[in-house]
């Protein structure tokens, strides 16, 4: 059999879950042709069909049900981690409905948690997660919303929060926060679908077991940040609910599919999440 193709992002959770994957230390019966997307790449290339297995935001899946079913394992779901929607320091109070919001893509759930939240239209702008920082600072937006490491290191930017989305979902629905899954062709056997959701979480055991053998990796695609907030990042991302969504992950998934289909964010929702 071929290897089976895969795209996850360069963040630090995914590469420490994936690695051990990648590097056949799983016991897989398959193996992997993988590449590395920011997750709005990986969201756009999803809409084509282009990798068997691959990550996504929630935002995005949810128009794509009926190509790709959710796993259980490699998710990134909890609390105290969503995005955080923030401005200059130096800019008095925004008016949603004059302001212009830098966002990290438009099938992101960032921009889903935004819309939720905001209730009405925002005038957004779309770019790359990690542009969003000097869009701010050269005034060419008046709020963005942050995702990834940008919750430790936007004070380095001169910027202060307006609203934790994350806390603002929590508040709303006592539960946590779903930001983005592992997904899976429909069209892939579900012995093989099986393994790969096993495989994944042996992969994030492993990872947590031998911390120094994907340091590297984890490193060289983590664009230049440092250690400490490396660590940070993937204690954040990489929680229970990575191993196995369980009842509480896929009841919390589920509300926010509710939710984005009440305001027409998810047109083409099928009722059908799950991969198995």
């Amino acid at each position: 059999m071929s290897p089976l193709t895969l795209g996850f992002s360069p963040c630090p959770n995914d590469t420490f879950i994936f690695h051990a994957l990648i590097n056949d230390l799983t016991d897989s019966k398959y193996t992997y042709d993988y590449n590395l997307h920011d997750v709005e790449k990986l969201n756009k290339m999803a809409i084509e069909g282009y990798y068997d297995i691959t990550k996504l935001s929630f935002a995005a899946l949810g128009n794509l049900t009926e190509k790709y079913g959710l796993l259980k394992t490699g998710a990134a779901l909890g609390k105290g981690c969503g995005p955080l929607l923030v401005k200059r320091k130096d800019k008095k109070e925004i008016n949603f409905e004059n302001a212009i919001v830098a966002i990290p893509g438009e099938m992101t759930t960032a921009n889903l948690l935004l819309n939720l939240y905001s209730e009405k239209k925002v005038k957004t702008k779309p770019m790359r997660f990690d542009q969003i920082f000097q869009s701010l600072v050269d005034c060419k937006a008046d709020l963005g919303v942050i995702i990834h490491e940008g919750r430790f290191t936007y004070q380095d930017y001169n910027l202060e929060i307006v609203q934790d989305l994350g806390e603002w979902w929590e508040k709303k629905t006592s539960l946590p926060i779903p930001l983005g899954g592992i997904a899976a062709k429909r069209e892939i056997s579900d012995e093989i679908l099986v393994d790969i959701e096993k495989s994944i979480g042996k992969s994030i055991k492993f990872a947590y077991k031998n911390r120094d053998v994907s340091k590297n990796f984890i490193k060289e695609n983590a664009q230049e940040l440092s250690g400490s907030v490396i660590e940070d990042h993937i204690k954040l991302y990489v929680n229970e609910y990575s191993l196995n969504l369980e009842e509480t992950g896929i009841k919390a998934i589920t509300k926010m599919f509710e939710m984005a289909k009440s305001i027409g964010f998810f047109p083409n929702y099928s009722n059908n999440l799950l991969a198995l």
